[in-house]
């Protein structure tokens, strides 16, 4: 769950699925009045300072928006360290999307690319935030260049975190189902999620701990021991709706400024990185060194500096 510093806010997806998006920084203090200056009129006492709230919100609301969507199985609260960075000088929204986190999880919802797309253009209108800049990690990436194509008009940039563009194939989808079936669920403590996936589990070679602190953060106590907080069906039918294609389509279609962002030993090849840059309009690249899938949790630092004159440059003229 997001740490203290983050607000709930409800946003309705396609289909009416209620999703919790979570804004990160400092609201405005209550006794933070305007400046005579800022006002152009003096104002004194409660006036005064209720002037000074609906100046700072105002600020707030006016600050260039970015919105941050997490991968497959993953939460807004993975985005936290990057969202509190970004809240000092933007207004940073984390979103859980439908199936994930605190979001809902209704079992007949739609797991569609249509579906994940339009949930992330209800929450950039519903919001206020566009045109904002999109940070994605994998299917949250594909979901941000998707959604660039598809709304020119709410997308200022988007951020491509370790997501290929190519079609992944069905040999992956199997090998995604049998992974799952090899979860021991219920883990008794947390600290068995952080073991087995940090080391135990076959898809690891060798031993990662922020990747166990990963998959702890997606993870609640039942009465039977500690289960995901998704349904992996839902997992494998949202992963379904993507695996088979490619989508180097709408990469050609994305118009505003892109950055395509790869750990070196993550997922994403730099030959395949390199032809995403080459056949987005205004495609950038980037690297992280010592740093897997989990680009932005493995490395936060180095994430931070990949990104961060990026970002800059996008707001500099706003």
């Amino acid at each position: 769950m997001p740490g203290p510093m983050a607000r709930r806010i409800d946003v309705t997806g396609a289909g009416g699925v209620r999703l919790a998006a979570w804004e990160f920084g400092d609201p405005p203090k209550p006794d933070q009045a305007a400046e005579p200056t800022e006002l152009g009129v003096e104002q004194g006492g409660a006036a005064g300072r209720r002037a000074g709230q609906r100046t700072v919100q105002g600020a707030l609301d006016r600050a260039p928006g970015v919105l941050l969507l997490h991968g497959l199985m993953g939460r807004a609260s993975h985005w936290a360290p990057t969202a509190r960075w970004l809240s000092e000088r933007h207004r940073a929204v984390a979103l859980d999307q439908r199936g994930h986190g605190r979001s809902d999880k209704p079992p007949q919802a739609s797991f569609t690319r249509e579906a994940y797309v339009e949930d992330a253009e209800a929450a950039l209108e519903q919001l206020g935030l566009g045109p904002a800049v999109l940070i994605g990690h994998a299917m949250g990436a594909l979901t941000a260049w998707q959604l660039a194509a598809k709304r020119p008009d709410l997308v200022s940039g988007v951020i491509i975190c370790d997501m290929r563009a190519s079609a992944l194939g069905a040999a992956s989808q199997r090998e995604w189902a049998d992974w799952f079936k090899a979860w021991p669920v219920p883990f008794a403590t947390l600290a068995d999620v952080r073991k087995w996936f940090g080391e135990d589990d076959p898809w690891v070679e060798r031993p990662n701990p922020a990747r166990g602190e990963f998959y702890a953060e997606v993870m609640a106590e039942s009465p039977d021991g500690w289960r995901p907080v998704f349904e992996p069906e839902q997992m494998l039918k949202s992963r379904e709706t993507w695996v088979f294609d490619a989508h180097w389509e709408e990469l050609a279609q994305v118009q505003c400024p892109a950055l395509v962002v790869r750990g070196l030993d993550g997922e994403l090849g730099r030959a395949e990185a390199q032809e995403m840059v080459r056949v987005l309009p205004r495609g950038e690249y980037a690297e992280v060194a010592d740093a897997g899938h989990l680009v932005h949790y493995d490395q936060p630092d180095a994430w931070r500096a990949a990104v961060e004159p990026f970002i800059d440059r996008l707001f500099a003229g706003r």
